[in-house]
């Protein structure tokens, strides 16, 4: 059975949620040490935010992109085809 796209939408955002906090975390720590000293906390919501919508879409298209995979590969199982068709037989 595959995952809706609001079930992808879901994941997705919890699985950001987590991470946005370990990025913000790991922008204060890390680009200092690359010479990025004026970073102030908003710049780094900013930085956050716009790293977390790329994610956001990201993670739902491989989602979606490998539900469909599954998809398919349990109606070519079941013997239909893209149209849901039957094939028929083959007689060898």
């Amino acid at each position: 059975m595959s995952q809706t796209r609001q079930g992808s939408v879901v994941e997705a955002l919890s699985n950001i949620a987590v991470g946005y906090g370990i990025n913000y975390s790991a922008n204060l720590l890390i680009l200092p040490l690359f010479g990025f000293t004026e970073l102030n906390w908003k710049n780094n919501l900013l930085i956050g935010a716009i790293y977390t919508g790329i994610s956001l879409c990201r993670q739902y298209i491989i989602r979606r992109y490998f539900n469909g995979l599954k998809f398919w590969e349990a109606k070519e199982a079941k013997g239909t085809g893209r149209r849901g068709k039957r094939r028929p037989a083959r007689r060898g």
